[in-house]
């Protein structure tokens, strides 16, 4: 139905940068919001950063300066950039969008599948 995959995961070091991507696909209608949580085992799921389709940006507070979210709406894809990475930001790193398959449909939260984020010496 719908799809939602990540990449760009990885081993970074201390202080490194990585970018994340995510592209939905499927039978999308229309897509309003998109985001990026993080989970670590254990924890709950937390947010990192959303983004409406059109809008402004909204980030955790403690990540606000560090993340930035952006997306390609022709492209359904949805970008976090990660900056000085600290080893406290390693976590599954999830998107998600919310969606409508159809005119006559509930919006519905569709979520990847994951990617990891390992930040280590």
């Amino acid at each position: 139905q719908v799809q939602l995959v990540e990449s760009g995961g990885g081993l970074v070091q201390p202080g490194g940068s990585l970018r994340l991507s995510c592209t939905a696909s499927g039978n999308i209608f229309t897509i309003n919001a998109m985001g990026w949580y993080r989970q670590v085992p254990g924890k709950e799921r937390e947010l990192v950063a959303t983004l409406p389709s059109g809008g402004m940006p909204n980030y955790t507070d403690s990540l606000k300066g560090r993340f930035t979210i952006s997306r390609d709406n022709a492209k359904n894809t949805v970008y976090l950039q990660m900056n000085s990475l600290e080893p406290e930001d390693t976590a599954v790193y999830y998107c998600n969008a919310n969606v409508r398959t159809g005119w006559h449909t509930p919006w519905y939260v569709y979520w990847g599948q994951g990617t990891q984020v390992t930040v280590s010496s």
